[in-house]
């Protein structure tokens, strides 16, 4: 793992808030650098910070990672991820695009010349289906069907 990352969020409980965005049969993943070498493909989403609302932070945090401007529809679910030194609350929720244009972000809490963002796309559900599952995040390993993604509520240890 990045010792950046270690830095940044190791040691306490991160809550983080998680867009669900769709394209027909394809979910808008963001490809990480976490680990040196390897592909990380997650939804996009990022910190809560103090006193922020989780619209404002979901919002906030698509337009840095992908240049979108959405709408927040509905929650969805709560995923807990423990993994020391990492441990994080994730509540996600479905969004809508409603302006900007699909390009490749960057995390503002890394410094420029160590970016983690490495791509911004929707990936079609058989690629993501065919993805090692150290590649992409544990909400998209537990669902086996898009169905099964889509209509997704309640807690999940991840």
């Amino acid at each position: 793992m990045d010792e950046n990352i270690k830095a940044l969020y190791g040691n306490s409980i991160r809550v983080r808030v998680c867009g669900l965005c769709w394209r027909d049969d394809s979910l808008l993943l963001i490809n990480h650098s976490l680990y040196p070498g390897q592909d990380f493909w997650a939804p996009p989403g990022g910190g809560l910070e103090f006193g922020q609302r989780m619209e404002d932070c979901l919002t906030r945090e698509f337009m840095e990672e992908t240049g979108l401007q959405i709408r927040v529809d509905s929650f969805r679910f709560l995923a807990e991820f423990v993994n020391p030194p990492l441990h994080a609350i994730e509540l996600f929720a479905d969004v809508s695009i409603t302006g900007g244009k699909l390009t490749t972000g960057s995390d503002p809490e890394m410094r420029a010349d160590n970016q983690i963002i490495r791509a911004v796309e929707f990936v079609p559900w058989e690629a993501l289906q065919a993805m090692p599952g150290h590649e992409k995040h544990g909400i998209l390993k537990l669902c086996k069907t898009i169905k099964e993604l889509k209509t997704l509520t309640g807690f999940h240890r991840i």
